[in-house]
């Protein structure tokens, strides 16, 4: 067997619905599964998100407050009053703050923005902040994508006797603040249609307003910021980052084009993961680790010059940022695996001094990733006493709603059900450690806790194809929500496994099925080609693609997890140097079957280890527990049945046979019943034979070894065919007739090439069947795939 990483849960197919889809809107079976599996059923429906670039975005004056605000806004640019744009430090902060302000300037406005430091400042507006606009004369502040949290500020801003606009996207609470207006989604019941916009999108909204229509030059911020703030790309947002991806490739923005130059990354080839991967993590790396300014500016340059030192410093600040979240990552996974292992904490909290709080999201991320617990990362503040950090989750728990339970711990926090952000006092962390882990013990089963992977579908190999898979990119983009399609090939034969790359980690394989083949790739699963026998069917989930190469192309699979249902052998046998294969082997729920306790000696074994197995007699072989485990035969047992006692009726996930022996003790020659024979009318001519001193001369003149003599004479000797004394063989007078059989060293010997041949001798396959026939099996086999699902 080989187990996958994570659960695989393929959702059910409605077959009819699939039909109906397929043959209403003339698309392959697969790109319908996936519509149905998605919930669009309907061909409507269905035909309007495949072509979402051609519907109309809402209605900006939808939205509640909407027409008050844009009269304030309006009558500041007319009077010139001054203007300060409030954003936030995250890229979903920076393109609200650049969409704003490209507006605002457009329209004449004496306007400025502010992004407070989150070292300094942290999250969200505060009273320092808005005391000094109001010194600066500023009259109205407008936020962006933050503010829906800030009662006391807005009250501050009120009694300063400036206008207050939030625009938010976040979590609201039950006190909402007294702002002059409030831009909101799902503010007081609005009949705005679309609730899940993303902060910039709601700024889009508002510039929609301003301008009258909607500016789709700003598209590539606005899709930029959506993407970044990972919310679901469906409805407006899907036409959002549609629409944003192509004015995007069009590199027309000083500043997104000197980035991506630093980035080696091609604009007008730009997707949903050029905005995810490259040109999000490198806006939001100014904010981790200082000030979030020079990525507006950067965004906002219309200056070759100026944007390519920008982004140059961006640069520098996103490498930076990855040294230090490796650090601070290795140094969290030692804490988890020290002090909180995932056996007594169901939220990892962890937390230390000198941790860098800009990076602290990134680092939950890659605890949730690899523990798959809810996790909250904490950098330590000494001197003022305060923890600051992120936090992830897991489907099944509310981070917002747990937050908020907890909220007398917390001094400012904010977020959505998977993600959070945070300040509390350092006293606080280890009580708010016990509450969330009592609260997840509620809310999670320990099926919760095993990670899993959602399948969108099965698919034969008949059914990809260029065409068909080509069809797929009318679902893209992809993100949240609207996840990039990830099949199930179940069953399959793999053939030409090899480990590729420099240091040998990566897979690539050839899967045949009934109806065709398809190239896999896997990266990082190298380590896989060692888990995978000749014969085996292999089960692979991933994401369908189009390789090209030297002019050709071909359907492939980008492997990302793979799994093996039944029982595999491999063939070791012939390997003498244990260090070539020993470390091949799975490092867990190994058992090294010896027979011989001299073998254990003749590998780099250390004996005290538990698992190592001798196995001396029938009843330790009946007894020895081995289901689920992979068991190595490092030598030969002595005879087929106590290896049969052994397997009998149990099921083990894989067998190594490497069956070590001495080929000093097997014949050159196996005599046969002829031989015998011939040997029989020799010594009945002689009637005597000196076997010491001729014997050579016989072995010369028939071709047999020494071996071969002394193995016939003995069978004669136990039959009383012959005596023997001093090296002379004597025959006697037979009474009775007797079979080679009735002699013990005969039946052993027969044993002996019995048990060579179906464990040395034999080919792959007729081991495998010897073994198939006694090994245990499950009853359903669909109960086994349920178990991965």
């Amino acid at each position: 067997m080989l187990q996958p990483n994570t659960r695989w849960i393929v959702r059910k197919n409605d077959e009819k619905a699939v039909q109906m889809l397929s043959d209403k809107l003339d698309i392959s079976p697969l790109t319908a599964t996936l519509l149905v599996n998605r919930g669009i059923d309907d061909p409507v429906e269905a035909n309007r998100f495949l072509h979402i670039e051609r519907e109309d975005f809402h209605d900006p004056y939808l939205m509640q407050d909407m027409k008050k605000a844009v009269e304030r806004i309006s009558r500041a640019i007319q009077d010139q009053e001054k203007i300060l744009v409030y954003g936030d430090y995250d890229a979903d902060g920076v393109t609200s703050t650049a969409v704003l302000m490209t507006v605002l300037r457009d329209l004449g406005a004496s306007v400025e923005f502010y992004i407070p430091n989150r070292f300094t400042e942290g999250y969200g507006p505060n009273e320092n902040a808005f005391r000094q606009a109001a010194d600066n004369g500023v009259k109205l502040i407008i936020t962006v994508d933050t503010g829906i949290a800030s009662v006391h500020e807005a009250e501050i801003a009120k009694q300063l006797g400036m206008d207050l606009i939030i625009t938010d996207h976040h979590e609201i609470r039950p006190e909402i603040p007294s702002a002059f207006a409030i831009i909101h989604p799902r503010y007081d019941d609005t009949p705005y249609p679309f609730p899940d916009l993303a902060g910039v999108g709601v700024t889009f909204k508002l510039a929609h307003a301003l301008y009258g229509s909607a500016p789709e030059q700003l598209l590539d911020l606005v899709a930029i910021g959506t993407i970044a703030d990972l919310v679901p790309l469906h409805g407006e947002n899907r036409l959002i980052v549609k629409k944003g991806l192509r004015v995007l490739r069009q590199a027309e923005r000083p500043g997104l084009a000197a980035m991506s130059r630093m980035a080696s990354v091609n604009l007008a080839e730009a997707n949903e993961e050029t905005i995810g991967f490259t040109i999000g993590p490198r806006l939001n790396a100014a904010g981790r680790l200082n000030s979030a300014v020079p990525a507006a500016e950067l965004l906002l340059s219309e200056d070759g010059e100026t944007a390519e030192l920008l982004a140059r410093d961006i640069e520098q600040l996103n490498t930076e940022r990855k040294d230090i979240v490796s650090e601070i990552t290795k140094e969290a996974m030692e804490m988890v695996d020290t002090l909180y292992p995932t056996s007594e904490n169901h939220v990892l909290v962890i937390g230390k001094e000198g941790w860098n709080p800009g990076v602290v999201g990134i680092v939950a991320s890659r605890l949730t990733e690899k523990y798959y617990r809810p996790a909250i990362v904490l950098g330590y503040d000494t001197e003022t006493g305060k923890a600051k950090g992120s936090a992830r989750s897991i489907k099944g728990f509310d981070l917002f709603e747990s937050l908020l339970s907890c909220s007398s711990l917390l001094e400012h926090f904010g977020g959505h059900p998977m993600a959070a952000g945070m300040t509390l006092s350092i006293s606080d962390v280890e009580e708010l450690r016990a509450q969330l882990n009592f609260l997840a013990k509620e809310q999670l089963s320990e099926e919760d806790l095993v990670p899993f992977t959602d399948l969108d579908a099965e698919a034969s190999l008949s059914e990809i194809s260029i065409d068909s898979i080509k069809e797929l990119d009318m679902l893209a983009p992809y993100g949240v929500g609207n996840s990039k399609p990830r099949f199930m090939v179940d069953q399959a034969v793999p053939q030409d496994i090899r480990k590729i790359g420099a240091n040998q980690n990566h897979l690539k394989l050839t899967l045949k099925q009934a109806g065709g083949t398809l190239d896999g790739i896997g990266f990082n699963l190298g380590y896989l080609a060692d888990s995978i026998s000749p014969d085996a069917k292999l089960s692979v989930i991933g994401e369908l693609a189009i390789n090209e190469w030297n002019n050709m192309r071909k359907p492939q699979i980008f492997i990302r997890d793979a799994g093996i249902r039944d029982w595999q052998l491999f063939d070791m046998r012939g390997k003498r140097r244990p260090d070539s294969w020993l470390p091949l082997l799975p490092k867990k729920n190994v058992y090294f079957i010896v027979f011989r306790q001299q073998t254990i000696k003749e590998f780099p074994l250390d004996a005290a280890e538990s698992n190592i197995k001798l196995i001396a007699d029938s009843e330790e072989a009946k007894q020895l527990m081995i289901e689920g485990k992979s068991i190595v035969l490092l030598d030969l047992p002595p005879n087929l049945s106590l290896l049969e006692e052994l397997i009998e009726g149990k099921a083990p996930d894989r067998i190594y046979a490497h069956f070590l022996h001495d080929q000093g003790q097997f014949f050159k020659t196996i005599p046969t019943r002829d031989h015998f024979k011939w040997y029989y009318a020799f010594l009945a001519k002689r009637r005597t034979f000196d076997v010491r001193k001729y014997g050579k001369e016989l072995e010369n003149y028939r071709g047999w070894s020494k071996e071969t003599v002394q193995f016939m004479t003995q069978v004669f000797f136990e039959l009383e065919f012959v005596t023997i004394k001093d090296g002379i063989i004597v025959l006697n007078q037979v009474k009775m007739k007797k079979d080679l059989s009735d002699s013990p060293a005969y039946r052993q010997k027969q044993a002996d090439i019995e048990l060579e041949n179906v464990l040395i001798y034999s080919s792959y396959q007729d081991l495998k069947q010897w073994f198939e026939k006694r090994v245990a099996h499950p009853v359903n086999h669909e109960e086994e795939v349920d178990a991965w699902t």
